[in-house]
């Protein structure tokens, strides 16, 4: 699928304390993703029904950020995200987005989601993948990027400590699990889904809890990894499993799980370097 370029004008919306929001951003490519996914199969709106009639959604399995300069975007700038998809799988996308500023990439991301649908109405718990016969485009090979990420999931959610280099050599961490209560009204979209941009959220709001740090770094790097999805009532604690603080920044991975039943419902892997101003 050829590139779609979106254009912007910073604001509020669209910035943080540390520059381009990355909450935002995450949000705004998942509504592009979807909105190329109704593009690349024919539609005119995403409106995606499984084959026993059920209503099916794509729900995202992994995202890969990489950021060089989110800190560079200030109010009143202008930027772009070129957005292509591709479909690799029977009910699987793969959609790449650039962020550009005065001509240089300023962020990368890489979304991967597959279509599901609820076995029991109103049940985030029951979800599983859904099939889609109808859907259309021809399927691909996964470029290397997405193979990795998919590689790197299944060493995730094993528990594999040494599955990302950066904290391979880092002793297990010793904090607390940092409990939160997902509120309706502003964690959960209109499908009544935990948004996947909340994980991000949540993570953000632990490391805060750690750490009051003088001057919060930026980020340069995230990859979330998602298995689950939590109920209206339900609690989720995000529980560090190796952290690293020192002279270059901050790193740390943290599971996600569901307070119910403990089950692990996401990894996230977290990159973020002091910012000098």
């Amino acid at each position: 699928m050829e590139a779609a370029t979106h254009r912007y004008c910073a604001g509020m919306p669209q910035l943080c304390f540390t520059g381009l929001s990355e909450n935002w951003l995450l949000k705004e490519c998942g509504h592009r993703h979807w909105e190329a996914l109704a593009a690349h199969s024919g539609r005119d709106a995403p409106d995606f029904v499984a084959e026993d009639g059920a209503r099916s959604y794509a729900a995202f399995t992994a995202i890969r950020l990489r950021a060089k300069g989110l800190d560079c975007i200030a109010e009143n700038d202008g930027f772009e995200i070129l957005t292509s998809l591709s479909r690799v799988g029977a009910v699987r996308h793969f959609s790449s987005h650039s962020v550009m500023s005065d001509g240089i990439a300023r962020a990368s991301l890489a979304m991967s989601t597959t279509f599901v649908q609820r076995h029991a109405a109103r049940d985030n718990r029951s979800v599983a993948r859904a099939t889609l016969a109808a859907l259309t485009g021809d399927v691909i090979p996964m470029s290397d990027e997405a193979r990795q990420m998919t590689l790197l999931g299944k060493r995730l959610r094993a528990g594999e400590r040494d599955a990302w280099e950066r904290l391979a050599t880092c002793a297990s961490s010793q904090h607390a699990p940092c409990v939160f209560s997902p509120c309706p009204n502003n964690d959960f979209n209109g499908a009544d889904f935990l948004y996947f941009a909340s994980f991000q959220a949540f993570v953000d709001r632990a490391e805060w809890q750690r750490h009051r740090f003088a001057e919060p770094p930026v980020l340069v790097g995230r990859d979330l990894h998602f298995y689950g999805n939590v109920n209206v009532g339900d609690t989720l604690a995000v529980h560090v499993v190796a952290e690293r603080v020192d002279e270059t920044g901050v790193a740390h991975w943290s599971e996600v799980r569901r307070g119910s039943d403990w089950q692990k419902i996401a990894d996230v892997l977290t990159e973020k370097q002091w910012r000098r101003r």
